[in-house]
């Protein structure tokens, strides 16, 4: 079981870099630290300061979205990054986000998010692999570009930095079509709303992406979220999470198109999202806080003595994860993950 140590920058109004938790990360042998974005801090500049802070442990976002860069771009941040970490230290994960962001804050279109992230894929690994120039005809994407506005001079290129390692590309997802394009194409999936019966829910559409890619790789990983918290009152732990919940399930997306209410839903709550998702348009917020299931947020979380965070370690985790991204600003939950996983002592071999 990989560990990884996900962080709430994208989040804040002010960027904290809690590089005391990473660095401790690193040293027990955690697999990854995740950054992420919305619309503040962005994904990839705080990699490339972790880069010079930390030695073995991979560089990763969850996620960038692919509306805020062309794939080039992308590209040539993680190359960027990746010869700045030493090689084979960095993971780009790719998201759509939503049509709010995707068209309110960068003037981009909706469009059909599965071809366009099939195209951004294919393009970022042409890239980052470096065998040949980039010629790309896609259902959304080309590279050289033709479209509109074209002169028609537009030359296929390859990029002129060498990789350093390679670059790993993941996609997040909640749906059928994106979670079968991540085992088709992708190194890796980053589940929304994997509970403990997310693999009877996402199995099949994990199979159908990697049969149409002759079998699943044998490194192809699976990290879902846990909340780990170390703290003697789980009710005000379990209340304290609720608001953020509900604005996501409520209110981050349209009621047309909100991922997070379905991620709930898919989480065996969907009564509960549908719920909170009413209340919190109509502005009834404090209604929809108190509309969250205390077994959504406990489910899906370790709340407690360090003596409960270890006896519910196993029946949390949900199976057919190969890693979770814990998410904490608590050292002690980083040191007992480790301990629980056996990550520390892995690292101890390695270094023998």
């Amino acid at each position: 079981m990989k560990l990884g140590l996900g962080l709430e920058l994208y989040r804040s109004a002010t960027l904290d870099i809690p590089l005391e938790n990473i660095r401790r990360a690193d040293e027990l042998g955690f697999h990854s630290v995740w950054t992420a974005e919305a619309y503040g801090c962005d994904a990839l500049s705080p990699l490339a300061y972790l880069a010079a802070h930390t030695s073995q442990i991979k560089l990763a976002t969850s996620v960038v979205q692919i509306a805020a860069r062309t794939p080039a771009a992308t590209a040539m941040h993680a190359l960027t990054i990746d010869a700045l970490a030493g090689g084979d230290r960095v993971i780009i994960g790719l998201g759509v986000s939503g049509p709010q962001i995707v068209e309110g804050w960068y003037g981009q279109p909706w469009g059909s998010p599965n071809r366009r992230l099939r195209d951004y894929l294919s393009i970022m690994r042409k890239i980052v692999d470096r065998q040949e120039s980039v010629v790309h005809d896609g259902a959304e994407l080309n590279l050289p570009y033709v479209g509109p506005g074209s002169v028609g001079e537009g030359k296929p290129l390859k990029s002129i930095l060498h990789p350093t390692g390679r670059v790993e590309l993941w996609i997040a997802s909640g749906g059928p079509l994106n979670t079968s394009l991540a085992a088709e194409l992708a190194d890796g999936w980053l589940p929304m709303g994997y509970g403990s019966d997310g693999w009877s829910i996402h199995g099949a559409n994990l199979k159908r992406g990697w049969q149409r890619r002759g079998g699943r790789p044998e490194e192809f990983e699976i990290m879902g979220n846990l909340t780990v918290q170390v703290t003697d009152d789980v009710r005000a732990a379990i209340d304290a999470k609720k608001p953020l919940t509900a604005m996501y399930v409520g209110g981050m997306g349209s009621e047309d198109h909100n991922f997070h209410r379905e991620a709930m839903a898919r989480r065996g709550f969907p009564e509960a999202a549908e719920r909170i998702q009413q209340l919190w348009l109509a502005g009834r917020k404090d209604e929809a806080v108190s509309a969250v299931p205390d077994d959504y947020i406990d489910a899906g979380a370790l709340f407690g003595p360090l003596s409960r965070i270890r006896e519910r370690w196993d029946e949390t985790v949900p199976a057919g994860l190969t890693g979770v991204i814990l998410r904490t600003e608590d050292l002690a939950a980083i040191e007992v993950a480790a301990e629980l996983t056996g990550a520390a002592d892995q690292q101890l071999e390695g270094d023998n």
